[in-house]
C-alpha cells in the first residue's frame, strides 16, 4: 500500500473520521486504489504521534445489531500514510498542498468549527482557525499553478460546504487576496455538501488489541455518508455506505427529524424517570412503545414523500438505540437542549398540524413538558 500516492489531506485526527471515511477509503483501496490520507492534527500532537508510531495502521471494532443479529468484528485500517502536527510541521502541510497527486480535502473540526480567529493574518505559519488554515493551503496550491481540489467537509451542519466556502471567500476579501485567487476558489475548487451518520466511541475497557493499538476505536455497524455530486467533482469513493446525490438536504432532514428528534424526545420522557442511557430507556417496555408510536404515528407521516424510506430509517434508528455495546448517555444529548428542541421537534409539530389539521398528541405532550433542570 505504500506505493499508493497521497491523494487526500484530512483536517482532523479524531476517531470519527478514522472509523468512517478513512475506513471506507482503506476498503476501497483493496479493490481499486483511491489513495492514501495525510492527517493534519491542529490541537496537540498525541493522536498524530500515536498514528505515526504505528505506521498509520490501526483497528476499528464494529459492534452492534443488524436485523436483530449481533455484529462484533474488527477492521484493520491502513489508508493513513502519516500524520503531521500543524503547529510544528506547517512546512510539510505546505509541501503537500503543492503535490500534483493531491486531489481531495476532508475535514471534521472541533466545536469551534468554522469560527475565525481575529488574530489570524496572511502568512501565519500556521494560522489558528481551521478556515484560515484551509485558505492558506488552497492559496499555496493556487500560487503553485496547480489544479483546484475537491473539498468535502464532514462537520454535522446543514449546507456545510456552502457555509465553509462562504467563510473562506469572506476571509479572502478581508485579507485583500487577489481576485484571481477568489475566482479560482469558486470555479476550480469543488465544494460538496455532506451528511455523515455513524456513532463512533472510544476504545472498550477491555480488548486484546488495547495492548498494541493506542488508536483503537469502536463504531456501530450502521453508516451513511451522503455526498453532493457536482460537475468536476472527484467521485473518489464507491462504497455501500456512500450515497452520491444532487441534494443532501433530504438526508439531513431525515436524520435530524427521526434519529436526532427521537433522541431529544426520549430524553424529555426518560431522564425524569431516572434513566441514564438511551439503551436503558428503550429497553423499558413502556418507553419503547411510546417512542415507536411517536416515530411511526407522528414523525414519519410528515416526512413521507420528502425523504427516502423514512419507515425503514425509523426502524433502523430503534435498533441502533438498542445497541448492546453502546453507552450513549442522556446527559450528552441534553447539551444545548433548547436549541435542539427548536430544530428537531418544533418543526415536526408544526408540519403535522399543517398536514392533518390537528396537533400531534405525543409530540405536543413532549413539548409542553417542564424544561430540563
Amino acid at each position: 500500500m505504500s506505493s499508493i500516492p497521497e491523494t487526500i489531506l484530512q483536517f482532523g485526527a479524531g476517531r470519527f473520521l478514522r472509523a468512517f471515511a478513512d475506513l471506507f477509503i482503506h476498503q476501497a483501496n483493496q479493490r481499486e486504489p483511491v489513495g492514501r490520507v495525510v492527517i493534519v492534527q491542529s490541537t496537540g500532537d498525541d493522536r498524530a504521534g500515536g498514528l505515526n508510531r504505528q505506521g498509520g495502521k490501526y483497528h476499528v471494532i464494529v459492534r452492534g445489531l443488524v436485523d436483530g443479529a449481533v455484529v462484533d468484528r474488527v477492521e484493520t485500517v491502513e489508508s493513513v500514510s502519516r500524520a503531521v502536527v500543524a503547529a510544528a510541521q506547517w512546512d510539510e502541510v505546505r509541501r503537500l498542498a503543492r503535490s500534483p497527486h493531491l486531489r481531495l480535502i476532508l475535514s471534521n473540526t472541533t466545536e469551534a468549527g468554522y469560527a475565525l480567529d481575529p488574530q489570524d493574518q496572511p502568512g501565519d505559519a500556521p494560522p489558528r482557525s481551521f478556515p484560515a488554515k484551509l485558505l492558506a493551503v488552497l492559496g499555496e496550491r493556487f500560487n503553485a499553478g496547480l489544479p483546484g481540489l475537491t473539498i468535502i467537509p464532514c462537520e454535522l451542519r446543514e449546507h456545510n460546504a456552502d457555509t465553509l466556502q462562504g467563510v473562506l471567500l469572506q476571509l479572502a476579501a478581508d485579507w485583500r487576496l487577489p481576485d484571481a485567487f477568489t475566482r479560482w476558489l469558486q470555479a476550480e475548487c469543488v465544494w460538496l455538501n455532506t451528511l455523515v451518520d455513524r456513532i463512533v466511541t472510544g476504545p472498550p475497557k477491555e480488548h486484546p488489541l488495547l495492548a498494541e493499538d493506542s488508536m483503537l476505536a469502536v463504531c456501530e455497524p450502521y453508516a451513511l455518508w451522503a455526498i453532493q455530486t457536482k460537475p468536476k467533482a472527484w467521485r473518489f469513493l464507491e462504497h455501500p455506505a456512500v450515497v452520491w446525490t444532487a441534494d443532501v438536504t433530504p438526508y439531513f432532514l431525515r436524520k435530524v427529524r427521526i434519529l436526532n428528534g427521537a433522541h431529544t424526545a426520549l430524553l424529555i420522557r426518560a431522564r425524569p424517570r431516572g434513566f441514564q442511557t438511551v439503551r436503558e430507556a428503550v429497553n423499558d417496555p413502556e418507553l419503547a412503545r411510546w417512542l415507536e408510536r411517536l416515530l411511526f404515528e407522528e414523525v414519519v407521516p410528515v416526512l413521507e414523500g420528502r425523504v427516502e424510506e423514512p419507515v425503514m430509517f425509523a426502524r433502523q434508528t430503534l435498533e441502533r438505540f438498542r445497541n448492546p455495546f453502546l453507552e450513549h448517555k442522556l446527559s450528552d444529548i441534553a447539551k444545548q437542549h433548547a436549541e435542539k428542541v427548536e430544530v428537531r421537534l418544533v418543526p415536526t409539530k408544526a408540519e403535522y398540524e399543517a398536514k392533518f389539521g390537528k396537533p400531534p398528541p405525543l409530540l405536543s405532550e413532549v413539548l409542553a413538558a417542564e424544561p430540563l433542570a
